[in-house]
């Protein structure tokens, strides 16, 4: 605190806001170089359950779910696959189509590393869009 002199002799107190500043300004680059580096997740689509019970067949031609399971063991569509063909297959499965949107389903025992490795042999095979399902939506609530 600084201290000045006022009229008629008496003394007034001034707060010293240079040390506020620098703080401040300090603050401000911390900020401002931990913000880039805030860590950034998957893009996923959660699919919302129809109010009406009536399944589309057209509609189930078209949704590719991948089925990861307990002992490594992989599904395309009630197809048994592995980890090594689930790349190939995927691209062979969205060759022809415009939208290239998949699903995958873990069931509850399994890791969720496991469910990230399928989802990024997905992403690798050109898939846009990967959504998650889970036991909850497949039941409808």
């Amino acid at each position: 605190m600084g201290m000045e002199v006022g009229s008629h002799g008496s003394s007034m107190a001034s707060p010293n806001v240079v040390p506020l500043i620098d703080i401040l300004l300090v603050l401000i680059i911390i900020f401002m170089v931990i913000t880039p580096l805030t860590p950034k997740g998957l893009d996923t689509l959660v699919p919302q359950p129809s109010p009406n019970k009536e399944q589309n067949v057209e509609l189930e031609n078209k949704t590719v779910v991948v089925q990861v399971m307990m002992n490594n063991k992989l599904k395309i569509n009630n197809e048994d696959t592995t980890w090594e063909q689930l790349g190939p297959r995927m691209e062979q499965i969205f060759k022809e189509r415009a939208e290239k949107v998949a699903f995958v389903k873990g069931d509850n025992d399994v890791l969720f590393m496991e469910v990230a490795r399928a989802i990024d042999i997905m992403k690798g095979a050109g898939i846009d869009k990967v959504g998650l399902i889970t036991a909850k939506l497949e039941a409808g609530q």
